[in-house]
């Protein structure tokens, strides 16, 4: 059913349902970590600590990775749209789009000084590769994504230790500074914390995405998302929807067998300098399988009840105010577990967590549902608009 209080901004309902999915996935996974504070009670009884495990391991294989990813996706596809709407006024939009990346910057600052598990400084970064290949054909796009999704770097550190037997891999850089970061995280202040995450965290983060390989996965991943869009297969034709079942298909049959080379061959490789690249290149590709399988599968059922399901719909309002949504969740969330406000990672284990989400969710869109009645973009979303098309009379 169509949510039609929601002020009409032309926007295409599945893909800001599918971000709110991504969206919900993403303050889950969040919750169970504490927001980077690992702990795991062992004074429940047996009984909870088993639900607990149930739940982190379920959470964690449906979504780890893929929800990141399919963020990541779709801001590519956004950034077509815009493209493709800038053209049609007769505006070059990539020197906007390149001082729209420079505003994300103080965003993700922002987020930052509350948070040590910032993405939008990578979005950033990353975002600029959009530029240049904005105007290839599909073709050498998807070349380039599909190259950069293999992990290129990896494979050229294993080739070198296969012909170095000395040679020495270097990483796990951020632990010194994830070690400095969780002391203040759970034991600070708040202005402790901000004056931590300043500098502090943000190596913390950003230097673990780097050591993950999601430099080079949120390239391939946003232009995949570019394609998408130039395809309209987020738009219900007879091609889109053959083209999303032969990915449904792909996606299937490509996780079997990655997972299985993630979970059983790391034990067999005796040699480190192999063995962490190794485990950087599988699950990164393992998991760009299973959200190729979460994207797609959603996709259909939207396209099979013609507007989406109820539930799809519910989720429009949360992925339509994506940006205040990510952050405030974030803000929201370390309150809770933080040293400095409820300090509640000491006493709280999967299950808990889980509920303590689902309420940070159920509170943020119930406030989009609310803001959307009213405007047509989010706070954050309004300001990195008007921010971007500064200077121009009919944005």
């Amino acid at each position: 059913m169509k949510n039609h209080t929601l002020k009409s901004t032309g926007r295409l309902d599945v893909v800001d349902s599918l971000r709110g999915f991504a969206l919900l996935a993403i303050v889950l996974l969040h919750n169970l970590e504490h927001y980077n504070l690992y702990f795991f009670p062992d004074f429940y009884p047996q009984w909870l600590q088993t639900v607990d495990k149930f739940f982190w391991d379920a959470v964690f294989f449906l979504f780890a990775g893929k929800a990141y990813a399919t963020f990541s996706l779709l801001f590519g596809f956004s950034f077509y749209i815009q493209l493709r709407n800038a053209q049609r006024k007769g505006v070059d939009f990539r020197g906007r789009f390149a001082w729209r990346m420079f505003l994300l910057i103080l965003f993700s600052q922002f987020h930052a000084l509350f948070y040590d598990g910032d993405i939008l400084l990578l979005y950033a970064v990353v975002g600029f590769v959009l530029i240049p290949v904005c105007r290839l054909n599909d073709k050498t796009v998807f070349g380039i994504a599909v190259f950069l999704l293999l992990q290129p770097y990896e494979w050229g550190r294993i080739l070198y230790a296969l012909f170095n037997p000395d040679y020495v891999i270097a990483g796990n850089k951020f632990v010194p500074y994830a070690i400095l970061s969780e002391q203040v995280t759970s034991q600070g202040t708040f202005w402790e914390v901000l004056r931590s995450n300043i500098w502090i965290g943000q190596l913390y983060s950003n230097i673990w995405q780097v050591e993950a390989g999601r430099l080079f996965q949120t390239a391939a991943l946003f232009m995949f998302g570019m394609l998408l869009g130039r395809r309209k297969y987020f738009e219900k034709s007879e091609v889109s929807c053959h083209v999303w079942r032969r990915i449904l298909k792909f996606g299937i049959v490509a996780f079997v067998p990655l997972y299985c080379l993630r979970v059983f061959v790391p034990d067999y490789i005796d040699n480190p300098s192999i063995q962490v690249p190794y485990n950087i290149i599988i699950p990164s590709l393992s998991n760009f399988a299973f959200m190729a399988v979460l994207i797609s599968a959603f996709t259909l059922l939207w396209f099979k009840k013609g507007s989406g399901y109820r539930w799809q719909n519910f989720l429009i309002p949360y992925g339509r105010m994506s940006l205040t949504n990510y952050i405030t969740q974030s803000i929201i969330g370390v309150s809770v577990y933080y040293g400095y406000g409820l300090c509640l990672y000491k006493s709280t284990g999967a299950t808990a967590t889980l509920l303590i989400g689902l309420g940070i969710f159920a509170i943020q869109l119930l406030f989009s549902r609310w803001w959307l009645n009213r405007h047509k973009q989010g706070p954050f979303e309004y300001l990195w608009r008007r921010g971007t098309w500064i200077g121009y009379k009919n944005p």
